[in-house]
């Protein structure tokens, strides 16, 4: 799926010679958003050392707001459809406001509501990734890669892992008798319940 990436000479740069400034931005900070992120939830050992699972923590963030610039950069000079630039942008935006809540949470002390909204954060740090693997298989169907359907899948690529998350937890609530009424799993899995 990326090894078409490997070389810098690879033709799958050419529409980016001109914003590859953008390009590696976005790349650097997302690898490292996608390598952090993945270390703090491989370990349940951060109880025993709190101030590394801050500084991972931090440079999380550092890491994806970089990725966010190159993004809004991408976005701003491409010659892509509306749709696309526009779903491009909410997925930037939906990893904007998840994290922000899990760091609102945690510096009140929230640390439940905090870790809820960081695997929100996580699942929407996840999405391109996720895109990059449903459109070659969208392609694989015999499905054409029109901008309509590129602009599906990106929305699909964070909304459905959040939806399946919100619904994961209705149903943990649920088996372990909870007595409150499942928050509706469209407005949990942005913020709809209390984290």
């Amino acid at each position: 799926m990326y090894a078409k990436y490997a070389s810098l000479q690879s033709p799958a740069y050419a529409m980016f010679l001109t914003r590859r400034g953008w390009l590696w931005c976005h790349l650097g900070g997302g690898a490292v958003g996608l390598l952090l992120g993945a270390l703090q939830f491989a370990t349940q050992r951060w109880r025993r050392w709190p101030r590394l699972h801050r500084w991972v923590g931090r440079v999380y963030f550092a890491g994806m707001a970089v990725a966010m610039v190159g993004a809004v950069g991408l976005i701003a000079t491409s010659p892509a459809p509306l749709s696309i630039r526009l779903a491009f942008s909410v997925t930037a935006l939906v990893w904007l406001v998840t994290a922000s809540m899990g760091l609102l949470a945690i510096l009140r002390g929230q640390v439940l509501r905090h870790q809820r909204w960081m695997v929100r954060a996580y699942l929407a740090t996840l999405a391109p990734v996720l895109f990059r693997l449903a459109l070659p298989t969208a392609i694989g169907l015999g499905m054409t890669p029109s901008p309509g359907l590129i602009a599906l899948l990106l929305w699909a690529s964070w909304m459905v892992p959040l939806l399946l998350y919100a619904v994961g937890r209705a149903v943990v609530h649920a088996l372990r008798g909870g007595m409150q009424a499942a928050p509706v799993a469209g407005a949990a899995c942005i913020g709809g319940d209390a984290g």
